[in-house]
């Protein structure tokens, strides 16, 4: 998995946990105010490999680490319907 890969992964990770977070603003609660987030998805080995890799790193540096299990998201798929005009 390349960087960009990665990247990508995760700012679509990052949009699903703020997605859950502003439907669960009590989550804030749990994580404490100077910790790093890390999100490990359930469902993409690779991913979750790297992540780990970089919340150990973090924590080796002295820094406290909160870490997030979820699915990766899907994307959506849309539904469409097309109403013709009548005359």
């Amino acid at each position: 998995m390349n960087q960009d890969e990665i990247i990508r992964k995760n700012l679509e990770l990052h949009a699903a946990w703020m997605s859950y977070c502003f439907e669960h603003p009590e989550v804030f609660e749990q994580i404490p105010a100077n910790a790093q987030l890390v999100i490990i998805p359930n469902d993409d080995s690779a991913l979750a490999e790297e992540n780990t890799k970089t919340a150990k790193r973090l924590n080796e540096k002295g820094h406290p680490v909160v870490i997030i299990h979820m699915n990766t998201p899907k994307p959506p798929t849309p539904q469409i319907e097309v109403i013709e005009a009548t005359h």
